[in-house]
């Protein structure tokens, strides 16, 4: 079975993140790979030193986004959730439905309560 502290509150796998590679890997090239990628897909300027991240659930650092603005973090945070997968209203969850929504894997790993 997969270690769930590798598996965030909205069930992406932290091990395959690049930003959390980048950091554990101290790769600045991968991060102004990532950098590059969020800031298109997120239409903010991100730069490569935001790119520091060692997981959702890991203690240290975190990127900005999911320290403080994540509101799936947060709500789990509050709620003292392991994953959404504990939560009764995942499914028809607006946050959740932010990742699940375009990720199997994610809602595969939130449904098998890890």
């Amino acid at each position: 079975m997969k270690d769930n502290k590798y598996i965030a509150f909205c069930g992406l796998d932290c091990e395959k993140c690049e930003a959390r590679i980048a950091t554990i890997t101290n790769d600045d090239s991968l991060r102004i790979k990532v950098a590059n990628l969020w800031s298109k897909l997120n239409n903010v300027e991100i730069t490569p030193d935001m790119i520091n991240c060692v997981g959702c659930k890991i203690d240290g650092v975190k990127t900005m986004y999911c320290d403080s603005l994540c509101p799936i973090r947060q709500c789990a945070l509050k709620n003292n959730y392991n994953t959404c997968g504990d939560c009764k209203d995942l499914n028809s969850c607006s946050k959740a439905a932010m990742v699940i929504s375009n990720n199997q894997e994610a809602y595969n790993n939130l449904n098998n309560k890890l």
